[in-house]
């Protein structure tokens, strides 16, 4: 048996790892994700673009996603050489295929991947890069976040009839794991997904 239909039968094949990755909004989720799968499935190792190239191209992707200390443009660009890299000097259509996904994404999304550079994620999926806040204007102080909470990210207490004085509800940020879960129960759209870089002062302003 080949090793390609070896690096086949591993997992996902590259249109069902494409597929699943263009569901991100976020660039460079979206490119993280392909490589990551293209890595645990299809790809077969043989040559140095695919098994030297996708090893580094994920960890600059990580290092972006999570604004991680000393991330600079310069990372944009190795992902860049990495991707052209894979185009020519691929042995298989498989690793020629994800380098021209990573650099077409990237060709697209140019100004998205500068704004993490910056520390923020305009498309609000980048975890390290955002923050749940509660809207104390939309806010009716149910308590459903606080009870669908696995976490015990948010204090505060739930209204009751006839009582006055309570405590709003807050998310403690450290203890936040960015789950969504308190965003699915609340019936209010209360809970608000922030950029930590940009939008933070614009709340705290208001």
């Amino acid at each position: 048996m080949s090793e390609e239909i070896l690096a086949e039968e591993k997992g996902k094949n590259l249109e069902e790892i494409k597929k699943e990755a263009e569901n991100k909004a976020c660039p460079v989720q979206r490119n993280l994700y392909f490589i990551e799968e293209f890595i645990a499935g299809p790809m077969c190792g043989r040559g140095y673009p695919c098994a030297l190239g996708t090893q580094e191209a994920k960890i600059r992707l990580l290092r972006i996603s999570q604004h991680l200390e000393g991330v600079s443009p310069s990372d944009v660009e190795a992902i860049r050489r990495i991707a052209s890299n894979m185009i020519e000097g691929s042995f298989c259509k498989k690793g020629k295929d994800t380098g021209r996904f990573v650099i077409e994404t990237l060709a697209k999304s140019e100004d998205d991947f500068n704004q993490h550079i910056s520390g923020a994620c305009p498309k609000k999926e980048c975890i390290n890069l955002i923050e749940y806040v509660i809207n104390p204007e939309l806010c009716i102080m149910c308590g459903k976040c606080q009870e669908s909470c696995k976490y015990n990210a948010i204090v505060g207490e739930k209204r009751e009839l006839y009582l006055s004085g309570y405590l709003p509800f807050e998310i403690r940020q450290k203890r936040c794991t960015r789950c969504g879960e308190c965003v699915k129960v609340c019936p209010t759209g209360a809970i608000e997904i922030i950029t930590t870089k940009i939008e933070e002062e614009v709340v705290s302003n208001k």
